[in-house]
Parts: structure tokens; sequence; C-alpha cells
């Protein structure tokens, strides 16, 4: 008895609708996060690695303009280059970092921040087109 393959470069399905009743229940800024600002991002990141996730993406944007406005989406992603992407450093941080903690990984690793940079620009491109 065979069990049914797991399509994992289709979840962006079961996301896009669970976001519905995130908007509907939390707003809009939280499902803009959980859409865009999470799965989008963790999507983009398998489909430089696997191209069965890479032949999802047009029809995962497509999906995302759908279910938002460009004017949702162009505000949501200038609020993540002010406050995540293009934000300068806090002037008091401590750069030594006793605790270990970071907010992001990338403060640790400039070639992950450049990939997420990278990666950042290319969601602005597609979902701006």
């Amino acid at each position: 008895m065979s069990s049914p393959s797991i399509e994992f470069h289709k979840i962006w399905i079961d996301q896009c609708a669970a976001t519905e009743d995130i908007r509907e229940s939390f707003g809009p800024e939280k499902a803009l996060d959980y859409l865009i600002g999470e799965k989008f991002f963790t999507f983009l990141m398998a489909s430089e690695q696997d191209p069965e996730f890479a032949a999802e993406v047009p029809a995962f944007v497509d999906e995302i303009r759908r279910i938002f406005t460009s004017a949702e989406i162009r505000t949501y992603l200038d609020h993540l280059a002010r406050t995540k992407f293009l934000a300068p450093l806090d002037p008091d941080l401590d750069i030594e970092d006793p605790d270990g903690e970071f907010d992001e990984p990338w403060h640790r690793n400039p070639v992950m921040g450049a990939e997420e940079l990278l990666r950042f620009s290319r969601v602005r491109q597609l979902l701006q087109q």
C-alpha cells in the first residue's frame, strides 16, 4: 500500500489560505508578516536550491497579489526596508554582544547578510512588477 507523495513545493497554497484567516483575525499587518515576511522569503530560499520550488514562484507571486493590494505590498516592503534590511545600526548597540545574541543571524555572517539583502531585492522585484 503506497501513500500519496507529499508535494512540499506546493505548501504555498495552504499558506495563502491560512493568510486569509490571519488577515481576518489579526489584521493585514500580521497577514503580510506571515505570508511575505516569513513564508515567501523562506520559499524563495528553497527555490534557489530546488527547481520544483522555483517553478512555483510565479503562481505564489500571483496569489500574494490577489490577497493584498499593490499599495499594501509596497507599504509593507518599504517598512521592511526601513526597519530590517536598510536600517542603520543602533549607535547604542553593544558590538561585543556579551550574551552572544543578535536579532538576526546575518549580523554575525556578512555573506548571509548579503544573501538576505539580495533575496529582499528579489522579493521587491517580484511583487512590484
